[in-house]
């Protein structure tokens, strides 16, 4: 494992300094970093990330994508990148490469298999979390976008005090009253912490029929609108329910691209354009 070669380094004079000397250096050439959090899992936030990041590909941007759920790391499957490895080189550690150009980096490509869990105190994580922002070669970069895992502990936090001039975090919900509940939480994390939320995404929002074109909020209506509103905050995007998500997550194949005739994939397109417009002009 990568991580395995530094971890005795970790208590040695000046290391953290070196280290935080590197990340700065490393973060000069990533114009834009965007943050994906949702304050509770099962919203479909790596889904988001992952679709938002080959979006903004699609627009011809230059994307990274790190994987920072270190306990459910599903970049790579979404991706279809399972089974490829992290390699070392002079210059750092080397991400591994998509399809479409997106450079790419999870704790999944240093697993041996899919039943070891990452078993870490927070320390440990905190470690790692230093470790892939400074050694990680992103090289130039005009978004990287960080999958953050559910909730507002030690991961969020460490990748928000360590990475330099984060340009925010967009938040990821469903329309349900505890969904929303908890995105709360995250937005009030992000306020703690001086962190610009750049917006709301309401995924699963509603299903359309596709042979009448009836819709149905199966998860209730409104809920994502109401909390932009309430948090003065712009609402990106709704993406419906379709089981093309489902389809093209199980085969590791991009929605927004395969699919991008749906719906949902036009959404998530016009969200990535919203957020182009966004950062770009400002």
């Amino acid at each position: 494992m990568v991580f395995s070669q530094r971890m005795r380094n970790i208590r040695m004079p000046g290391f953290i300094e070196k280290q935080k000397e590197l990340i700065i250096r490393r973060f000069k050439k990533i114009r834009h970093k965007i943050l994906i959090g949702s304050g509770k899992g099962g919203v479909g936030k790596s889904f988001v990330a992952a679709n938002l990041a080959v979006a903004l590909a699609m627009l011809g941007k230059k994307v990274g994508i790190l994987d920072a759920d270190f306990h459910g790391p599903d970049i790579p499957k979404i991706l279809g990148l399972r089974g490829a490895s992290l390699l070392a080189s002079p210059r750092g550690i080397e991400p591994v490469v998509s399809e479409d150009g997106i450079k790419v980096v999870s704790l999944d490509f240093m697993l041996p298999d899919d039943e070891t869990p990452v078993i870490w105190r927070g320390p440990l994580k905190v470690s790692a979390i230093r470790q892939l922002l400074g050694e990680v070669n992103w090289g130039e970069l005009d978004y990287l976008i960080v999958d953050l895992p559910p909730g507002t502990g030690d991961e969020p936090l460490s990748v928000a005090q360590e990475m330099p001039n984060p340009s925010g975090i967009i938040l990821v919900t469903v329309p349900s009253e505890v969904s929303l509940l908890d995105v709360r939480r995250a937005a009030g994390f992000a306020k703690k912490l001086n962190l610009p939320v750049l917006g709301i995404i309401e995924n699963m929002s509603y299903y359309k029929c596709p042979k009448c074109g009836h819709i149905e909020y199966i998860f209730g209506k409104g809920g994502g609108e109401f909390l932009a509103k309430s948090l003065n905050v712009e609402l990106l995007g709704r993406i419906p329910i379709s089981s093309k998500i489902a389809e093209a997550n199980d085969k590791g194949e991009p929605y927004v691209k395969v699919y991008s005739h749906e719906e949902g994939a036009k959404e998530i397109l016009k969200i990535a354009e919203k957020i182009v417009r966004k950062l770009e002009k400002s």
